[in-house]
């Protein structure tokens, strides 16, 4: 794009891994491209006579700073919960999970005790009595208690 506008600290590679739906996001979600693109539209097709206001053109780039940082604020969230030390601390729990049918609809939940935590495909996942269940599924957590033998 000839003369196109280089935003500090906007990465391409960084904006359609989190625009294009492929982090659980609808493709209905307007993302900082398209939020670009449309700035970049009305800079281009605005009337010479009666140019955007200074005010405007701050405003609007103000919005899409905030759009930028609250993305990657979201991402810093999923990578924190998503932490390792996080997760292990899980092991040796007894912990409760949401579980779902085919077609992903809620069907109640499973509890168990955590044996251990796996990572696949950049998800974790707890093993839990042979299953994995995703660390993003388990909604309760609780010290498993040894009851005194006599």
């Amino acid at each position: 794009m000839a003369g196109a506008v280089q935003w500090p600290n906007y990465s391409k590679v960084n904006a359609t891994s989190t625009t294009n739906g492929s982090n659980g996001q609808s493709g209905n979600v307007m993302g900082k491209d398209q939020f670009l693109k449309i700035l970049i539209t009305q800079l281009r097709n605005q009337d010479p006579a009666a140019p955007m206001q200074d005010r405007e053109f701050i405003a609007q780039m103000a919005q899409f700073s905030s759009l930028e940082q609250m993305m990657n604020m979201t991402k810093e969230i999923q990578d924190l919960r998503q932490s390792l030390g996080i997760a292990s601390g899980m092991i040796g729990r007894e912990v409760t999970w949401l579980t779902y049918d085919e077609s992903g609809e809620p069907t109640g939940q499973g509890t168990g005790v955590v044996d251990g935590i796996v990572i696949k495909e950049g998800a974790q996942y707890a093993e839990i009595g042979g299953k994995q269940i995703a660390v993003s599924d388990i909604v309760g957590m609780r010290t498993v208690t040894e009851e005194a033998t006599p």
